[in-house]
C-alpha cells in the first residue's frame, strides 16, 4: 500500500470521528498520515545490511588484538563497507548476504568489494572468542579426521595456514582461507586478495565453503604489531573458537553451501 492509500484511508473515515475529535489540527492529521505511510512503506525500505554487534566486549580478544584495533575495525570498517553494499543494494530486493556472493565479480565492485567486505567481516567476528573460552575448545571429530586427511595434523595445518598468510605468500591486502571443497571430502587452504573470498566465482578455480578465515589487511593488525603481521597470524590461533569452526565445517558438508552470517 503506498502513501495515496494511506491517505485515502485516512481522510475516508475522517467523517466518522467523533465531536470531541472534530477539533484535532490539520498538523495531527498530517502526522497520522505521515505515521501510516511509514508503516506501509517500512518493508521496502533499504538498508537491509547491518554490522552485527560483537558476541564479546572490544576488550575481549587481548591481549592477542588489542580493543582499540577492533573497535576501529568494527565500528569504523566494517561499517563503511554495510553502508555501501546498502548503496549498491538500493531500490533491489532484499536477499541475505551470502546469497551475492555467488556472482559477486559479475555483479561489480559495490558487491564485489562491499558485499564482500561485509560478509567476510560478519565471519571474521564470529569464529572468535576471548582466550579463556577459545583454549576450551577443540574440533569436533568430523573436522579433526578432515584436518589430518588434508594436512597431516592440526599443527602441520597451522604451520602451512601461517606459512600462506606471510606478506612473501599473500602480497598487500587480503584473506587466508581453510575451506570445505565442492565434494566434502577434503579441506583447502587458499588466499584470496581484498574482499573477495572463495564462495566468489571466479576468483578461484572452483568456488569453495570457508569454515576459517583471517583478515590480513594491515588495518587489522597494524595498531598492535605494525610490520609484524607473521607475529599477529601465529598469536590469533589462541581467540580461535574451534566449536565455531567445527559448526562451521558440519553446515559447509552437509549443505554443500556457504556458511550464513549474521547482519
Amino acid at each position: 500500500m503506498n502513501f495515496a492509500c494511506a491517505l485515502l484511508l485516512l481522510t475516508g473515515s475522517a467523517s466518522a470521528w467523533t465531536a470531541d475529535k472534530a477539533a484535532s489540527s490539520r498538523r495531527d492529521i498530517l502526522n497520522k498520515v505521515a505515521g501510516a505511510a511509514a508503516v506501509v512503506a517500512a518493508p521496502g525500505v533499504a538498508g537491509a545490511y547491518e554490522v552485527p554487534d560483537l558476541l564479546y566486549p572490544f576488550e575481549g580478544l587481548e591481549p592477542y588484538i588489542d580493543a582499540p584495533t577492533m573497535k576501529i575495525h568494527h565500528d569504523k570498517h566494517h561499517a563503511t563497507y554495510v553502508t555501501n553494499v546498502n548503496k549498491a543494494t538500493e531500490g533491489k530486493d532484499e536477499v541475505p548476504i551470502l546469497d551475492l556472493m555467488a556472482d559477486a565479480l559479475e555483479a561489480g565492485p559495490g558487491i564485489r568489494n562491499s558485499g564482500g567486505g561485509h560478509y567476510n567481516h560478519a565471519f571474521f567476528w564470529d569464529e572468535m572468542a576471548p582466550h579463556d573460552k577459545a583454549s576450551k575448545t577443540k574440533p569436533s571429530a568430523q573436522l579433526d579426521e578432515l584436518i589430518n586427511k588434508s594436512f597431516g595434523s592440526m599443527d602441520e595445518m597451522k604451520e602451512k595456514f601461517e606459512a600462506r598468510a606471510a606478506p612473501g605468500a599473500l602480497f598487500g591486502s587480503g584473506w587466508v582461507w581453510i575451506c570445505v571443497n565442492q565434494k566434502g571430502d577434503k579441506l583447502e587452504l587458499v588466499g584470496t586478495p581484498n574482499q573477495d573470498n572463495p564462495l566468489m566465482k571466479g576468483v578461484l578455480d572452483e568456488v569453495m565453503f570457508p569454515i576459517l578465515g583471517l583478515d590480513v589487511w594491515e588495518h587489522a593488525y597494524y595498531l598492535k604489531y605494525q610490520n609484524r603481521r607473521p607475529e599477529y597470524v601465529s598469536n590469533w590461533w589462541n581467540v580461535v573458537d574451534w566449536d565455531k569452526v567445527s559448526e562451521n565445517c558440519k553446515y559447509a558438508v552437509d549443505n554443500h553451501a556457504g556458511v550464513p552470517v549474521r547482519g
